[in-house]
């Protein structure tokens, strides 16, 4: 059976399994001939999580492709961290989790205390100057000695960060979905993006002197973890959390950060910003001077003000919407997620080879889902399309019933789909199924 044909027959499966959940059109409204499209999604939504949620529709993703953050990383480091968790099914964010612990460990060392805004001022210098240095131990070596280092580790291989403490470079996946509902790793292609030229240039705050005898009496860094093991993003956490402690643990190995070992404070943000935000509270009350978090953008742009008002660091392995880039915050947010300028350009330039020059793209109405389709809209159009052939539609993040996205989907019968959208995706294809849009 070829894929169309094992397609279709999912695709009438999907229709019966949504009868009464809102998504199966009405009576006499479904269309005889299917509607074929190139199926598309972004770093939220192309993992293998998915498959759970969609057990009872194998193969409904098959031909899916998308990008995500994402590197070739090597087997040693994916053996090391399912040291840290056996369970992780992939390793999304895993690499600038471990990398944003790293980075912050390491320009508290170079700035000889754990104050957080002394802290910050070594952030984006630990990653641009000096001699290059890939794991802890070497670079808590050049630190300690008081030489210029400029990290180059997991996740920031080509450049440091910016002024503005966010990548300068990054490198994309582009990752197709099998017939399992799995993406098959054989075919996943790695396409690099943003410009080195853009890392900071600004020469690195010159090292204190070293406290001498004082300097274990200083306090130990606290390191929290501000990310979902609760809420709409939980699903996608376990590889960040594991690229966390994993990180701890390489820092406490060479000696830890100021000759103390660094302690790691787990909490959760719920993928909401009242929960991130009492984990914060919680958090200052610990005496946690780096946060690691939050996972969503939204969330993360909720909580930069309380962390600015609070003074401690805020570093995001995940959060990639381009507002975050301007927030006012004091000097304290980072990022090691690139930003979503950089996706979009990644992702419209899948959707042109492809072969798509109708699209619809459906977002989550929060700062990911918009931002991103708001610049993958301008690269579709600096790439040849128009107005009239890109159609926006925006979804509440609260919704379960997509039954009216998919039937305009449906009735504007365009070559490609691209989902900007978290785990309820797979309620949107099964919906999008349930239509009669196919993909091919």
């Amino acid at each position: 059976m070829g894929r169309r044909s094992s397609t279709i027959v999912a695709l009438i499966g999907v229709a019966v399994v949504a009868g009464g959940c809102g998504t199966t059109p009405s009576s006499g409204s479904q269309p005889s001939e299917p509607v074929v499209v190139r199926l598309y999604g972004s770093d939220a939504n192309m993992t293998n999580s998915l498959k759970d949620k969609l057990a009872d529709a194998p193969g409904l993703l098959s031909g899916m492709t998308g990008t995500a953050p994402l590197l070739r990383l090597p087997e040693s480091f994916k053996e090391r961290l399912r040291g840290v968790d056996p369970t992780l099914a992939d390793y999304g964010y895993a690499a600038e989790a471990y990398d944003a612990v790293l980075i912050a460990g390491l320009a508290a060392e170079s700035a000889r205390t754990t104050e957080p805004a002394t802290v910050a001022k070594f952030m984006v210098g630990a990653t641009n100057s000096g001699t290059l240095c890939d794991s802890a131990a070497a670079c808590l070596a050049l630190a300690e000695a008081g030489k210029d280092f400029a990290y180059r580790g997991v996740s920031m291989r080509r450049s440091g960060l910016t002024d503005a403490g966010e990548p300068s470079s990054a490198s994309y996946g582009t990752l197709h979905f099998d017939r399992t509902n799995i993406i098959n790793d054989n075919l996943t292609e790695y396409v690099g993006a943003g410009d080195e030229s853009l890392a900071s240039t600004s020469p690195a705050p010159p090292f204190p002197p070293m406290p001498g005898s004082s300097r274990k009496k200083l306090p130990a860094l606290k390191v929290g973890g501000l990310m979902p093991h609760t809420g709409r993003l939980a699903y996608r956490s376990a590889p960040r959390f594991a690229g966390a402690r994993l990180a701890v643990q390489d820092l406490n190995a060479a000696g830890g950060v100021l000759d103390q070992p660094v302690e790691w404070v787990d909490g959760d943000d719920g993928t909401d910003a009242t929960v991130a935000a009492a984990t914060v509270d919680r958090f200052v009350g610990l005496g946690v001077q780096v946060i690691i978090g939050a996972s969503s953008s939204s969330v993360t742009k909720a909580v930069i003000p309380k962390i600015a008002a609070a003074g401690r660091i805020l570093v995001s392995p995940s959060s990639t919407s381009d507002e975050l880039t301007t927030v006012a915050d004091n000097g304290l947010f980072f990022r090691t997620a690139p930003p979503d300028t950089l996706q979009a350009r990644a992702l419209a330039d899948v959707i042109m080879r492809g072969g798509s020059r109708r699209v619809t793209i459906m977002a989550r109405e929060d700062a990911y889902g918009l931002g991103l389709q708001k610049n993958v809209k301008a690269d579709l159009l600096a790439a040849g399309m128009t107005d009239a052939t890109v159609d926006l539609i925006s979804y509440p993040t609260n919704t379960e019933d997509f039954g009216g996205v998919a039937a305009r989907v449906r009735d504007n019968a365009p070559e490609g789909v691209l989902i900007l959208g978290y785990d309820e995706t797979a309620l949107i294809v099964k919906a999008l199924a349930a239509r009669g849009v196919v993909v091919s």
